[in-house]
């Protein structure tokens, strides 16, 4: 429904589903002894905290990172520690769903006034002088 806001929708923490997987990248030794990247999945499809509307705009921006069966997928590695790869899925998770649950504001199609028509017509005249003034002089 297009009056939700962001600040109405809260996901039951039931519906995310968390991995912990071994990151690349920074970490020495630890990386690969340690998962602390995280994946959170979020069946966006089944969600009972979504309303149709929040729902289809958020399958739309989240693009490749929705599966075919309707979950979102957020890895976050970007961080040393597993609590704070946790915080950042989650926080990103989150904006996604604010930014699903803003209004669109409609366009209202408009018609050129009288005035820029005239003016329209005027620069295309102008112009065509200027183009018929670089031909070569006939010999008649």
């Amino acid at each position: 429904m297009p009056g939700d806001s962001a600040l109405n929708i809260a996901i039951d923490e039931r519906e995310l589903e968390e991995r912990f997987i071994t990151a690349s990248g920074p970490g020495g030794q630890n990386v690969n002894k340690v998962a602390t990247a995280v994946q959170l999945r979020f069946d966006v499809m089944r969600s009972p905290s979504l309303s149709d509307y929040v729902r289809t705009r958020l399958m739309m921006l989240a693009g490749r990172r929705l599966t075919k069966d309707g979950v979102l997928v957020i890895d976050a590695r970007r961080f040393r520690t597993q609590e704070r790869n946790r915080a950042d899925a989650r926080e990103r998770l989150a904006e996604l769903v604010a930014e699903a649950a803003k209004i669109e504001a409609p366009r209202i199609p408009t018609c050129p006034s009288k005035a820029s028509k005239r003016r329209h017509l005027e620069r295309k005249s102008a112009r065509g002088t200027l183009k018929k003034a670089r031909s070569k002089p006939s010999l008649d």
